[in-house]
Formats: structure tokens, sequence, C-alpha cells
């Protein structure tokens, strides 16, 4: 697709597609497709996360969704589940959440949610794509039929009233202390809100967000410092989330980093033994061969689904499983979620070790096989096309045959290939991505 990738617009501020022009046009595009299906009222509500770049890209989206004849109600930094809550919730036909999720600040996008609070569907998205490249007169609407825009102070507050309905009221924490890390992005109001409610004492970081620092040095990509801080505290959990909180990394007591792949296998070991695990478990391409190993001892069904949670979670309703995610840390939680949400999975995760179980012991499953990730930075994403690139591809396919696995695919989201490795032999493993890494760059 032209605009739209795995999860939504990416791109760098004030470039080719991330400016308030496009977003204008984005605005008016999304409006014109759900006002086309002529109901009595047309709602979009907008989200963001805390980069700066917002303030300036939220009055262009706005302006355009109005100009299509939407009503709009922006209801500031919240989580992107959030707005996919508050979407199906409050009966909206759009919901829009302004974000670069996990990455820095000079980045930013939107992600798009239908009335069911899901993501939207490439077919969709192709739809309005192509009303986003056609003529911009053909789309506004008639002066009398201008949407009203509304700001909404109460989202958080209403986020959180949500998730309280997956806690039993007498749930308490006693004695338990938690490091929380916010990524200084849109969690920052909302996840401690949530967990001091419990009763926990928590040691909150990366909640100061300044419009620059969202992501840097903190969050869920930078899980050292949440590492540094239970080990400093002696705290019983840390949780770290990424700039719109829809992924979570963890920590144990021991300091230990628990990737999204160590908390899906975690989960539907608990889900399986309370008999609320419903088909089996989603993974993707990237999820590690261990824990498609561990399914498999213990008899839970694992499908692999493409990178990106919404591809995730198309298989989970095609098949009616209700757990799912990435290792990454996305991680969908079946009827109670449409999307990933850090939060929601870390208050499934406390709900847990509230009987006693140190996280240490709730999260050693499975052994994980070696994996190797190399991101490698490049000007056009198509190279992985060129037949150099995929000789190399086949040549190293070729050497780790029948001891592990070799991925490479382009980002959909930044003008990266990412290559992925797995195998118990490290020098084998090593090589083979040299080979193909070198080609590359």
């Amino acid at each position: 697709m032209k605009y739209f990738g795995t999860d939504g617009i990416r791109g760098q501020v004030n470039s080719k597609n991330i400016n308030g022009d496009m977003f204008f046009k984005f605005g008016l595009a999304a409006g014109k497709y759900f006002t086309n299906f002529k109901k009595k009222k047309q709602t979009a509500i907008i989200a963001k996360d805390t980069r700066l770049s917002g303030y300036t890209l939220e009055p262009a989206l706005v302006s355009g969704l109005a100009s299509a004849g939407m009503h709009v109600f922006t209801l500031g930094p919240l989580p992107t589940n959030g707005l996919a809550m508050l979407t199906k919730s409050m009966k909206a036909n759009l919901g829009i959440m302004i974000t670069a999720s996990h990455n820095l600040y000079n980045d930013n996008g939107l992600k798009l949610f239908g009335p069911d609070g899901l993501k939207l569907s490439d077919k969709i998205q192709r739809k309005i794509e192509i009303l986003i490249d056609s003529k911009v007169t053909n789309h506004l609407s008639k002066p009398n039929l201008l949407g009203r825009v509304k700001r909404l102070e109460s989202g958080t507050d209403e986020y959180i009233k949500i998730l309280k309905k997956r806690i039993p009221k007498n749930f308490k924490l006693k004695n338990t202390k938690i490091v929380l890390d916010c990524a200084n992005g849109a969690g920052y109001k909302s996840a401690p809100k949530m967990i001091q409610s419990l009763g926990s004492k928590v040691i909150v970081i990366g909640n100061k967000p300044n419009g620059f620092n969202i992501n840097k040095d903190c969050g869920s990509t930078f899980p050292t410092k949440l590492q540094r801080s239970v080990k400093k505290h002696r705290a019983d959990l840390g949780i770290s989330l990424d700039g719109d909180a829809d992924r979570i990394i963890m920590c144990d007591e021991k300091g230990s980093i628990v990737d999204g792949d160590q908390i899906i296998a975690a989960l539907a070991l608990q889900w399986k033994k309370k008999r609320i695990l419903k088909g089996g478990v989603v993974g993707t391409l990237m999820s590690n061969y261990g824990l498609e190993k561990f399914f498999n001892r213990k008899k839970i069904k694992f499908i692999r689904a493409k990178v990106g949670d919404r591809y995730v979670k198309e298989i989970m309703q095609k098949k009616k499983f209700n757990l799912g995610g990435e290792q990454s840390g996305h991680i969908i939680l079946g009827k109670f979620a449409t999307t990933g949400d850090g939060l929601l999975v870390a208050l499934e995760v406390i709900q847990a070790l509230n009987k006693k179980i140190k996280a240490s012991n709730f999260f050693n499953v499975f052994e994980k096989i070696p994996q190797i990730l190399v991101n490698i930075t490049v000007k056009d994403n198509e190279i992985i096309r060129r037949s150099s690139v995929k000789k190399s591809i086949k040549i190293a396919n070729r050497l780790i045959k029948n001891q592990g696995r070799i991925l490479v695919r382009k980002s959909g989201t930044e003008q990266k290939i990412r290559i992925m490795g797995e195998s118990k032999n490290k020098v084998l493993l090593k090589k083979c991505i040299s080979i193909i890494s070198k080609t590359i760059k």
C-alpha cells in the first residue's frame, strides 16, 4: 500500500507523509469514507501520545475530519487500546491514535480503528488511500454539514473504569513493590493511577514527558532502565510500556528481562489451568521456536501470523482463539481487548502473582532457542527484492537447514530490513546472519 504499513501510517515528522497538509488529507479521506454510510451521527475520537509534533498534527487531522462532516472528540494523551475501547464504548464511527508507537520523538503517525474497536482492514485502508489521492474539493461537506469539535477530559478515567471491570472488587495488592516504566509516553497518567489504586507500592519512572523524551533510553525498547530500578528497589516485579502503551516487557524479582513470548507462555499455561483458554494461541513469524515447542508439549494449538498485532487479531477472530501476541510485547487478551494493551496484560499478570507466586517462577516455563535480531537501515526497503540479497538469503538458509531458521523481512513501519535467526549453534547462526547483512549493507 502507498501510505499504510503493517501498523498504520508512520514516518519522520515534516517529511513526505507526516505533516499538516497530509494529516488534513488523511482526516478528510477517513471522514469521507465513514460519512458515506449515511448514519444519523458521524463521530470520530482522537487520542495521542506525548510527542511534541502531536500538537501540530492533531489540529490538521481534526480540520480534515470536521471538513468531511464528522463530529470530533479529542482526548489528549491516552494508551492506544484506551482509544480502541472508548471508540467502541462511545459508539464512535472512527478512532484515530496519533503515535509512532516505540519510535523516538522525531517520528509520528496514525493508527485507525473502526466502530468495533478493531484496526481497519487492508481492504478499508486501500479505499481510504484512493480517497487521499483524489481531489480534495470532492470530499468537502457543505457549510451547514460541517462537524463540531469538542475536547473530553474524562478519557483516562473512562479507560481505567473499563480496566477495573477485569479485576475482582475486593482485589488488593499487599506488601508488593512494583517498578513501572511509562516510556514518557501515552500511559504516563493512566498506568500509575491504575496500579497504585490496587494498593501496591509503585516506583514510577519514565513519567515526565517533555515532547522529546518518549522512548528515549526508557520503556519496552530499553528495558535496562527497568532492570536497574527493580534491582535497586528490590521490587517484586517490573513493568515497562512503550510510547503508546500497547506493548509490555517485564522484569522478574531477580532482574531478568521477560519478553512477550515468555509472558504469552505463562498466561497460556495459567488460562489452561483455569479452563479459560479458548482454541489456542496465535503468535507471529518472529515468535521463538522454543515457544512453539513448549505449546506442542502442553498440547496447546499454536498458529503463526504475519508480523503485526492486527494480523494476530484477525487470525484470533477467525479461529476463535482468545490469546495471541508478539515477542515485542504486543499481547492481545481475547474478549477483553481488540488490540495490544500493556496495562491490561500487566493487570492479568499481577492477579496471578498475588497468589504469592514469584515472578521468576511464573515466567520460567520454557527454554528459549538462542535468537539474534539485526535491523539494517536502508534507503529503500525494496532492496530485499534484489537478486544478490535473495541469493544471500538462499545460501544462509541452506547452511542453517535442520539446525535453525532465518527470517528476513522489510519493516512495515520504518526504512529498515529486519533479520531474525534462531539456532542452538550460535557460531553458525552468526555466520548466516553476517552473509545476509553484509550483502544488504
